[in-house]
């Protein structure tokens, strides 16, 4: 209840608004900054020998220092060189400088803390000078008022009307548009005031007009308010209209202003305008006599005058008085500008609103200015004469009655407007700056007072207003709040030393005595401005620190309260001498909202204990009551009762939780289940669902440290519940207090410690009602579902509170079994919302069993005449209700069977396991299921195979294991694929899948698993390209879909969303680079690096290759019927994968298989990082324009006869490539040392020549070529054994002889004539010459493997023989190797 400041607002961004409005201090201060760093180093070598010039350095450094700090402090003080000015409503700050400006916008922002706060952005900015050399002096944001009817009470807009020092007047729309620009007198403008309209307080007070007065070196022009509002209104449609349309020509009307010409004043540097006065028939005689003696006549009506009072020199203050009627008003054409396409010109006043002219007219009445009209001569009435001192600043009172001044004497003056003295001054203020707070008192305060018999007349009657003067003295960086007019210091305020007050004086300009009655704008009457933390604050005065006379009662009950605070504060709390000394301060505080609030700060303190709080608020209850009837304060004695209402349930519960009777009573699985209603077997699979459950779900609840003792304390209680008459109802509170309330009334009760029936009793008679005792009962079984699992004593607690409430309920009365009970409907809302699916199902079981207990005993009473004396079989009555129960616990169970599969894990050793999979699943709820759409389910279990990184065989595996109950043999060698892994895990993790299975036909029927799989799997990889093994798995899954329909549509979907956009990039940078990629362009370009582009382009390929089959296998398939199970019937949400799988339309074949051609070529150039290749450049146009099209959609493709260029190309390619895979093959063999392990390697990625031969047929290159080529190349490596498999694929076997004849020619001149050995010399002796001569011919250097044995060889040369014709022209050389080789061999 003292005076407060209140941030209301901050700047998002005043480093930017500073570094525009003043760039000198951004360049000053990199200056600076650079000259510090300089002179702290030597400039060159020249400088180390000369000492006097080092001293000198020295003694410069404390000057340099001053420097910096001078140039901080100018950094900080900048705002005190700006124009600043803020709307009255809070919706608009201008700050200027010279000729810019920068227009702040409030906003609605999410602090860093996560609260909403309002922040000043920059709404525009720029440079609003029109003429050379003009700069901004004084500025004004007037809210003008919305003329519709339905208006909420803010302003249509907010106009900026800005004065210059050419004396030119503009007028600017929030978003720096011109309106309109006036020059009413040609000296520049030095102040801007305004004042709008406000209901006179009481009939004495004449009503005052709306109007701007401007302030010049030696005249004040005051424009009228209404007339002004009527312009700016229609200027601001015009311009509206001009920039839609750009020639509509509209009248506005004229501005009526009146100009004053102040003389007998040496200088004028500020002003008021006081406004219209009527002087008593006293005044006017003695104003009579002192102008015209005492022979002086007056007329018999007092006129009317204008009050103007300036300050500056000589006379320090000048009161000028001018009388209604003595001038007419003068009429300006509106000069109006309009920002449009076809003209920005300005309208001068002599031309009215211009039609459009041409550009010499347009420059001419630029130039040519304005008529400005002379003044109305006004001297000066009277003044405050004082020779020396100069006045700067004059700031009027809200009520007109008071003005303050300041003068370059630091002293601030405050003035009697009416008597034109000066009654009050303070000293040491030097450059202060002031604004008023009007504070209108509360009445139901007033009544309050009268009742405490405080010294106050009637509470009828309008209210009081007090006025406080605000001073800001910068020097000192304080921020002081005054009484006036006598009255002392009420507040003050360390605020720093750059700060900026803000006082408007004014409101909403545009009201009047009928439209302002109903609107109750929010104002700010006074603002401070913080550039170095950057927050705009408000000053709160409370009203009764007007009343500070010593009897004032409120003083005294504040000066109670601090003392009260003070004493609860203390170090060390002496109890009873504390309670004593609470009491009385409390008893002899007079107001109620005081003594409430002292009460308030009581139970709010947590170190008195609960004893204490109720026998503090029990004596001031019974010292309610005991006042007379007419004085009590009914609020605040409901109040005490409520409260003390709490204290007593507070202790009662306490009581009883204290009461603890231990129940060691364990109960049997033959009790629990005749408790539940179930038989043998339900009980059985029941504990064996939890049981599982316990064991995988390991993330059970989080204990918090005061769950330990489940005691509340008591200011917690208070705060969490209401009371409201007989009702105690509980506040909107965060899970965990809501639960910590639940705990504490129930907690020792679900243990069987204490009595639920004494609780259930208290509880209800204290005002709660069933409902939210359920609903706190189920908050805490549901969210200790650990500690509730492991005691199964718990469930019979359970179940007799819930008999419990509902016999308290009368749900036997109401109840009608063919509708649902909202009692129950809540119950089951919680189990559907909770993810403690164990919790969740046990609590549906109990309540399933209560549901029926009463349904039946309800019938029973409906239906006993028909069993009376029988003996029937036991019969279970059915219910809605009961058919609803089923249906739940069916559902939870499925949830419960699901939330046990995720959080089941692999035992595997996980070291290269992606951040992505050790992320933890979110917990499932059936709330959360129903929602998640047709897939959810699938979905889910999708995320935990990721997780778990299981293979599409593991999957498989559940289903054959439901299929034929006995384990199958192959589980031995999926292991061995998927690396080390715990048996025991995986044997766990297969049991509860076919649990899922069986629970989940439907939703998990294979092929929609492995969809959801494999769609979860490239999601991922998106998200983290460089897990290229994420893609292939999702391939790997996609071939495991086994409706051809559903893999065609996720495929489809896949290369949509996912590939084609990097597969073009990867193409388009290899085709630029003409090879394999370097891995900085790969990142740069594709985003990933070398290596995953690889495996991606390799993933790309068996996509497509995919896609193909299925299409194909498509037609002869008949469409999935996707179903779902009936429990799920009722799920909502987004289509399901699979459904928008099936909703594909159709690919085209060839243009897929096109696009396939061009994946094997690229994953080719980059597994086997070819150079000197154009990916692109093996195709026509018609082929590259084919690439990367919609697949569905019909292209041109190449067709007839290929470009024999381009075939030689594609050969060149084909062949380049198949010696690179047989270059991989050798080098592969070389390093293993095995033949056969090369042959692994190569076929596990994929069968290259065969490939190799497809990509030819599909490229239109013979094929035998290729195959030719491949032999021979496999022979030039020395891998004979393979040459040997592929000679057979060969048809031409002729030529590939003749091909073969040469290589063997070029083994044996290796072997005869460079090794040069004795033997090989006597060998080459004995061969045939013709055979010798063709040997030399041969160059060995063509072969890449030399060391071939000759036994190999002699193989070789047998197939040549083999295959040569024996009338080929090289048969006879043939048949000479053959004897070579034998001799050699």
């Amino acid at each position: 209840m003292a005076c407060a400041l209140v941030p209301f607002c901050t700047f998002q961004d005043l480093e930017s608004a500073r570094a525009f409005l003043c760039p000198h201090l951004r360049q000053g201060g990199a200056s600076a900054a650079g000259g510090v760093k300089e002179s702290s180093k030597p400039a060159n070598w020249e400088d180390d020998d000369w000492g006097a010039w080092d001293e000198g350095g020295q003694m410069q450094e404390p000057e340099e220092e001053e420097e910096e700090s001078a140039s901080k402090t100018q950094a900080s003080s900048w705002l005190q060189d700006c124009v600043v000015s803020l709307s009255p409503t809070n919706d608009l700050m201008v700050i200027a400088r010279e000729q810019k400006a920068v227009f702040f916008v409030p906003k609605w922002k999410h602090s860093e803390k996560g609260k909403e706060e309002m922040q000043y952005a920059i709404g525009w900015s720029g440079s609003l000078n029109v003429e050379e050399g003009e700069c901004v002096s004084s500025a004004l944001c007037i809210p003008l008022a919305s003329q519709k009817r339905s208006s909420t009470g803010r302003p249509d807009w907010t106009c900026i009307v800005v004065g210059f020092t050419s004396g030119y007047i503009r007028f600017y729309t929030e978003n720096g548009v011109l309106l309109l620009a006036q020059l009413l007198n040609e000296d520049p403008v030095l102040q801007l005031k305004c004042r709008t309209y406000e209901i006179p307080r009481h009939p004495g007070v004449t009503e005052q007009n709306e109007e701007m007065s401007i302030l010049y070196p030696s005249a004040v022009v005051t424009i009228d308010g209404f007339s002004l509002f009527q312009s700016l209104r229609a200027c601001r449609n015009q311009v509206a209209r001009a920039a839609a349309s750009g020639n509509e020509n509209v009248q506005p009307p004229p501005l009526a202003y009146k100009k004053w010409g102040l003389q007998d004043v040496d200088t004028i540097v500020d002003h008021v305008s006081v406004g219209i006065m009527t002087l008593t028939t006293f005044d006017q005689m003695k104003t009579a006599s002192n102008i015209g003696g005492y022979n002086a006549t007056i007329k018999n009506s007092p006129p009317a005058m204008s009050q103007y009072i300036t300050v500056g020199s000589n006379p320090f203050t000048g009161f000028f008085y001018a009388l209604e009627g003595s001038s007419q008003p003068l009429l300006s054409h509106v000069a109006l500008a309009v920002a449009s396409k076809l003209t920005s010109a300005l309208f001068n006043a002599a031309s009215g609103w211009l039609g459009w002219k041409h550009k010499q007219e347009e420059e001419s009445i630029q130039k040519q200015k304005p008529k400005v009209e002379p003044a109305t001569p006004l001297s000066v009435r009277f003044g405050i004469p004082d020779s020396r001192r100069h006045g700067e600043k004059i700031c009027l009172s809200p009520c007109n009655t008071l003005a303050a001044v300041t003068d370059d004497f630091g002293r601030v003056l405050l003035l009697d407007v009416a008597r034109g003295l000066a009654i009050r001054m303070w000293k040491g203020y030097r450059d202060a700056q002031v604004g008023w707070i009007q504070i209108v008192e509360d009445l139901h305060e007033r009544e309050v007072e009268k009742m405490d018999f405080s010294p106050v007349g009637s509470s009828q009657g309008p209210s009081r207003v007090a006025q406080f003067l605000v001073i800001y003295a910068p020097r000192r960086g304080i921020l002081e709040v005054w009484s006036t007019q006598q009255g002392p210091r009420v507040g003050a305020f360390n605020v720093g030393k750059h700060c900026r007050l803000l006082y408007p004086g004014y409101k909403i300009m545009g009201l009047n005595n009928v439209t302002s009655q109903g609107w109750q704008p929010q104002t700010y009457q006074i603002c401070l401005v913080d550039p170095v933390s950057g927050t705009v604050k408000t000053v709160h005065v409370p009203f009764h620190l007007a009343l500070s006379d010593k009897k004032s009662e409120r003083a005294k009950d504040m000066h109670l309260v601090k003392k009260l605070t003070a004493l609860l504060k203390a170090k060390t709390l002496n109890l009873d001498v504390v309670e004593m000394e609470v009491k009385e301060l409390i008893l002899d505080i007079k107001y109620p909202a005081t003594k409430k609030q002292a009460l308030e700060s009581i139970l709010a303190n947590e170190r008195l204990p609960l004893s204490s709080l109720t026998t503090i608020t029990q004596t001031l209850m019974d010292t309610l009551k005991n006042q007379e009837g007419e004085c009590v304060d009914e609020g605040l004695q409901q109040f005490c009762a409520n409260k003390l209402k709490l204290l007593q349930l507070h202790e009662s519960v306490s009581k009883i939780n204290c009461l603890a009777t231990q129940s060691d009573m364990v109960p049997s699985d033959n009790d629990l289940a005749k408790l539940l209603r179930l038989d043998e077997k339900e009980f059985a699979r029941l504990q064996m669902l939890l049981e599982n459950y316990k064991l995988q779900d390991t993330q059970l609840s989080v204990r918090f440290e005061e769950d330990q003792d489940q005691v509340l304390p008591v200011r917690t209680f208070l705060e969490h519940l209401e009371c409201e008459e007989d009702t105690i109802e509980v506040k909107k509170l965060e899970e965990r207090e809501y639960v910590a309330l639940g705990s504490f009334f129930f907690w020792k009760c679900l243990h069987g410690e204490s009595s639920t029936e004494e609780m259930c009793n208290i509880l209800v008679s204290a005002g709660f009602s069933p409902q939210r005792l359920l609903s706190l009962l189920l908050s805490v079984w549901l969210s200790k579902e650990k500690d509730i699992l492991h005691r199964t004593q718990s469930i019979c607690c359970l179940h007799a509170a819930l008999s419990l409430l509902s016999k308290m309920t009368a749900i036997d009365e109401s109840w009608d079994s063919q509708s649902v009970s909202p009692w129950w409907q809540q119950m089951r809302t919680a189990c559907v919302q909770s993810v403690n699916n164990g919790a969740a199902l046990l609590s549906a079981h109990v309540g399933h069993s209560v549901t029926a207990q009463i349904t039946d005993s309800i019938a029973e009473k409906k239906f006993s005449q028909i069993t009376v004396g029988a003996d029937t079989d036991p019969w279970e009555a059915l219910s809605l209700d009961t058919e609803y129960w089923r249906l739940l616990l069916k559902q939870l169970e499925d949830c419960l069977i699901l939330q046990t599969l995720l959080h089941s894990k692999v035992g595997k050793k996980r070291s290269l396991a992606s951040s992505a999979q050790t992320e933890p699943l979110g917990r499932l709820s059936v709330k959360k299921l129903l929602e998640g759409g047709k897939g959810g389910i699938a979905d889910s279990v999708a995320k935990w195979v990721f997780k778990q990184d299981l293979s599409p065989p593991l999957l498989q595996l559940g289903w054959k294991k439901e299929d034929s109950e006995e384990e199958p043999p192959q589980t031995g060698s999926i292991l061995l694929a998927e690396g080390e892994e715990d048996q025991t895990g995986l044997e766990t993790i297969l049991e509860l899948l076919l649990l899922a299975y069986q629970q989940f036909p439907c939703s998990l029927e294979l092929g929609v698993l492995h969809a959801h799989c494999c769609w979860e799997y490239v999601v991922q990889w998106n998200k983290y390209p460089e897990e290229a093994h994420f893609l292939t798995r999702s391939i790997d899954h996609l071939r495991c879909i086994d409706n051809a329909h559903v893999q065609h549509g996720i495929a489809l979907m896949m290369w949509n969303t996912f590939i084609v956009k990097r597969l073009s990039a990867a193409t388009y940078l290899m085709d630029k680079v003409g090879k394999a990629p370097k891995d900085r362009l790969c990142r740069r370009d594709i985003g990933m690096s070398d290596t995953a582009v690889t495996y991606f382009l390799g993933s790309c390929s068996d996509l497509l290759q995919t896609l193909m089959e299925a299409d194909v296998r498509s037609d002869e398939m008949p469409l999935p019927v996707l179903d779902t199970e009936d429990a799920w019937a009722s799920v909502e949400g987004q289509i399901s994968l699979v459904e928008l799988a099936l909703e594909q339309k159709h690919i085209h074949y060839p243009l897929v298989e096109h696009q396939s051609v061009l994946c094997t070529i690229l994953y080719g150039v980059m597994k086997f990082s070819l150079k000197s290749v154009k990916p692109l450049s093996l195709f026509d146009s018609k082929g590259k324009n084919a690439f990367f099209k919609d697949l569905t959609s019909i292209q041109l493709l190449p067709s007839g006869d290929v470009d024999p260029s381009l075939l030689s190309a594609r050969h060149q390619f084909l062949t380049k490539l198949l010696t690179a895979v047989v270059q991989t093959q050798y080098s592969s063999q070389k390093s293993r040392g095995s033949p056969e392990e090369s042959v692994v390697l190569l076929v596990k990625d994929r069968d290259w020549p065969a490939l190799m031969v497809d990509l030819a047929q599909h490229l239109q290159v013979n094929e035998d070529v290729v195959r030719r080529h491949y032999v021979c190349e496999l022979y030039n490596y020395g891998l004979d054994h393979l040459g040997e498999e592929a000679i057979l694929q060969v048809h031409d076997k002729e030529v590939l002889a003749s091909q073969l004849l040469v290589l063997t020619g070029q083994r044996l001149a290796y072997a005869l004539l460079h090794t040069q050995t004795k033997e090989g010399m006597e060998l080459l002796a004995r061969l045939p010459p013709t055979l010798c001569t063709w040997l030399k011919a041969m160059d060995p250097q063509d072969l890449k493997n030399v060391e071939v044995p000759i036994a190999t060889t002699a193989k070789l040369v047998d197939k040549v023989i083999e295959h040569l014709p024996e009338n080929h022209g090289q048969y006879s050389v043939a048949l000479n190797l053959i004897e070579a080789v034998e001799a050699m061999s």
